[in-house]
């Protein structure tokens, strides 16, 4: 049963809903501020960096030099959020994990369509390789739309022959941007956070005319083989259930290690809300000692 905490937080979230046609510029903002009244892990220092190009915050345990690197991809539907809207949620991770989190900056549409965010993204990725992070001791994690942009990053550097990190998280991924599972309609009336009218317009406003369809946009349409242990949470009123839910199936299918975690009564990518809420502490919690496991407890 969710807590006390996460239905005031619904609450709040359904008292402070945008109107449909508010711009773009105006949803950044609000998922910004949102994002800046969680508060922090205060065991973690923040500064500002540079990763494959883009602007980037480096989060890691205060007075640590840790041996772990996760990369951090935000949500936000390609179109809003940022390392702003992201960063209490890094340094929950980074404390929990005993990791450096880079979260990345990558280009937002409309202003910058498809392919950019992938391009970004491997950019990162491919610098943290050259910058000497070891891939055993590398993941790559994300939420929402940051959580499709985790499996499309690991499609490009697997495609490009890059190593592959040791393993990758997705909260809440949208990993289907044709919204075509079963849940976008089921639990329309239950998800207080996303709909189906949300979806498409980041959606149209991140691919344009291009196919929906193509793997890097729309993971669960393209080859899941060779990829490393994939760790999924997804609430059970999320109308992204069936992304979170076909994508570990068809991991599986394609002979790769996968794990499925429903938060019964939970929302769209409540590990944002650690430090307010218990279900969100206690799920980055239990993301990050899976990460350290999958890393074989690098220092």
């Amino acid at each position: 049963m969710p807590s006390a905490e996460l239905e005031n937080l619904i609450t709040m979230l359904s008292a402070t809903e945008l109107p449909d046609d508010a711009p773009v510029a105006q949803w950044r903002e609000a998922y910004d501020t949102l994002g800046q009244v969680v508060p922090a892990d205060p065991g973690a220092e923040v500064t500002e960096a540079v990763a494959g190009g883009r602007p980037a915050l480096d989060v890691r345990p205060r007075g640590e030099e840790p041996g772990r690197t996760v990369l951090y991809l935000h949500g936000g539907g390609y179109a809003i959020g940022s390392p702003v809207s992201h960063r209490s949620l890094a340094t929950h991770l980074a404390v929990a994990a005993r990791a450096r989190v880079v979260v990345l900056d990558y280009r937002l549409a409309p202003e910058h369509r498809f392919p950019a965010a992938v391009d970004d993204a491997l950019g990162a990725y491919r610098a943290l390789l050259d910058g000497g992070a070891p891939p055993s001791a590398l993941a790559v994690a994300g939420d929402s739309a940051g959580g499709g942009l985790t499996v499309a990053t690991l499609l490009a550097a697997r495609d490009a022959g890059l190593p592959l990190p040791a393993c990758a998280v997705c909260f809440s991924p949208w990993a289907d941007l044709t919204q075509s599972g079963a849940t976008i309609d089921t639990k329309a009336t239950e998800d207080p956070m996303v709909r189906k009218l949300d979806l498409d317009r980041w959606a149209e406003a991140y691919l344009g005319d291009h196919d929906p369809k193509d793997p890097l946009a729309s993971p669960l349409f393209g080859d899941l083989g060779g990829l490393p242990p994939l760790l999924v949470y997804v609430g059970s009123r999320e109308v992204l259930l069936d992304d979170s839910v076909v994508l570990v199936e068809r991991v599986r299918e394609a002979g790769g290690d996968a794990t499925l975690h429903v938060g019964e009564g939970l929302i769209h990518v409540w590990p944002q809300f650690a430090g307010m809420v218990p279900e969100g502490t206690e799920t980055v919690g239990e993301a990050a000692a899976w990460v350290v496991a999958c890393m074989f407890g690098s220092a």
